[in-house]
């Protein structure tokens, strides 16, 4: 399934979010002008070695890959993939925060995502980039503050779906949750960082409420109730 448009208006226009996605796509723009040798070693420099930080816990350089490993991507369809979906949901979520606590909130999905995948790859020293974690901060996020939403969806090969917000970010999650699962049943490491995922969604969900611009924020008790 391909989220193509939702149904929830912004009410300002989410410059944050503009400059997440145009940062994102420079700096992959400078990885395509690298040559091999000199990509792969910046791959290693500046994505995240989930072993370096068990061998080196009090480094800062261990712990600011994290972030750093957020603004790359191994590919087009990898970069393409993940700004779309921040664009698509990142605006309505950027409103109802504010410029300034998005983009905090958006780094920190960055690093819960990143320790989430630590957590299962201690001693891994294959290097992990993109923004995946950080932009599924968001999408859990946006699934408790516009499940109402409506979500244009294209489902391959040639359908077309109108449904809600809850149900496309519902099924998304469980399927992250449920292809990790089915990777460690199999013994089998996973090309993609299912954790990350999982973790950045969840701590979006956790979390959100406390970035919220003071009027969302009492509507957020409201609907919810106090935390």
């Amino acid at each position: 399934m391909f989220p193509l448009k939702d149904s929830a208006k912004s009410e300002h226009f989410p410059i944050v979010t503009v400059c997440l996605i145009a940062l994102n796509v420079l700096v992959f723009l400078w990885e395509r002008s690298l040559d091999y040798g000199t990509l792969e070693y910046v791959t290693y420099q500046f994505g995240f070695v989930p072993g370096y930080l068990t061998a080196y816990p009090l480094d800062p350089v261990s712990w600011l890959t994290i972030l750093t490993a957020s603004f790359m991507h191994g590919g087009w369809m990898h970069l393409i993939g993940n700004m779309w979906v921040l664009w698509l949901f990142g605006d309505n979520v950027e409103d109802k925060m504010g410029r300034g606590r998005f983009l905090l909130f958006y780094l920190l999905m960055a690093v819960l995502a990143g320790l989430f995948h630590w957590l299962t790859e201690v001693d891994s020293i294959v290097p992990v980039i993109g923004a995946s974690g950080a932009v599924a901060g968001v999408m859990g996020a946006y699934f408790l503050m516009f499940h109402n939403a409506r979500i244009f969806t294209y489902i391959v090969p040639i359908f077309f779906v109108n449904i809600p917000a809850w149900v496309y970010l519902g099924f998304w999650i469980l399927s992250q949750v449920y292809s990790a699962f089915m990777a460690s049943a199999s013994g089998m490491a996973s090309t993609i960082a299912l954790w990350a995922h999982i973790g950045g969604f969840v701590g979006g969900m956790l979390l959100y409420r406390y970035f919220l611009r003071a009027r969302w924020r009492r509507v957020a008790e409201a609907e919810h109730g106090p935390r």
